[in-house]
């Protein structure tokens, strides 16, 4: 269709006063831009909408008549739905593509989720679970709205609010000698068998934390699904260092872990809620955001041991 919503306006007017100049008045559009507008319209669809009467004004064609009571429903249509979007900016309803890191998701999501649900039953949250690149890629996209994610690589045109930092910390089997230490240095860690995070910018974070100490880690296994690293290192295979800090400390076979405190200045991961800059806020989208905010913090974080050990949440 080559004709415009402004178009079928001039039109309706002019077909309701009979007249240009009237038309030009109720609107407040100067006469030749209706008369142009209408000689348009009529040029697209092909038929003529009014016979001019010489200093008498229009009168409408049969089929005029009929585009005229069709243009005012379509104009109806288009308002409904300018009231449909405002409606949705200003009530808390909907759907929400969340985002969500896979090492962060098993604990954060289900809960963060329902408990949003639950604060606003009018809304409904569809969960995704992906690695830092698809996350972002998603955003610039626009297949998920907002993502719970890691400060890490983001990118200028996207928004990223931090919640919570989350320190860094080594994993052992609960019978491997170093389990039983309060902290542990990279420096102890560098001749044991690392069962390596193998998932985008991940993997580069923990890295750094060695190169930036001068040291070169020794990999025994590399494998992208937490619950498998986990497993592993519960079976005496190896350690790995990780950020998250699961209540549980039972593998998925029942064998126990322990965390250990990884001694040394090393950068947290800090956890937050990121969304794209250009996209218009909607009013769902700024209550999750404020939900996520008063949530997540040193006090308390879904499915994990917070920071701020022995508080509980209020």
């Amino acid at each position: 269709m080559r004709f415009t919503l402004r178009q079928l306006e001039y039109f309706i007017a002019a077909g309701e006063t009979g007249s240009i100049a009237q038309a030009s008045d109720r609107i407040n559009i100067s006469s030749p831009s209706i008369s142009t507008a209408i000689s348009q319209l009529e040029q697209e669809l092909g038929v003529q909408l009014f016979v001019r009467h010489h200093a008498q004004g229009l009168s409408l064609t049969p089929a005029g008549r009929v585009m005229l009571a069709e243009a005012k429903r379509l104009i109806e249509q288009a308002e409904a739905l300018y009231s449909a979007a405002t409606a949705t900016s200003e009530e808390v309803r909907g759907q929400l593509n969340v985002g969500c890191l896979t090492t962060l998701a098993p604990m954060i999501l289900p809960e963060l989720s329902l408990s949003f649900m639950s604060a606003f039953p009018k809304a409904s949250i569809r969960p995704f679970a992906d690695h830092q690149e698809t996350l972002l890629s998603g955003l610039h996209k626009a297949t998920i709205d907002v993502a719970i994610t890691y400060d890490l690589q983001i990118p200028l045109d996207i928004d990223f609010t931090p919640l919570v930092d989350l320190p860094v910390h080594a994993l052992f089997g609960e019978t491997h000698p170093l389990a039983r230490n309060s902290a542990v240095t990279l420096q102890e860690l560098i001749e044991l068998p690392l069962i390596l995070l193998d998932m985008p910018i991940s993997t580069e974070y923990f890295m750094a934390l060695f190169l930036k100490e001068g040291l070169q880690p020794t990999i025994g296994f590399r494998f992208s699904q937490p619950d498998v690293i986990r497993t592993m290192v519960a079976n005496g295979y190896g350690y790995t260092l990780a950020n998250v800090t699961s209540r549980s400390d039972q593998a998925l076979d029942g064998r126990r872990v322990t965390r250990v405190r990884l001694a040394g200045d090393h950068r947290p991961m800090t956890i937050g809620v990121a969304t794209l800059k250009q996209l218009r806020k909607s009013r769902l989208l700024a209550a999750f955001s404020a939900h996520a905010r008063a949530f997540i913090s040193d006090s308390y974080i879904p499915g994990m041991v917070a920071p701020a050990m022995g508080q509980k949440r209020r």
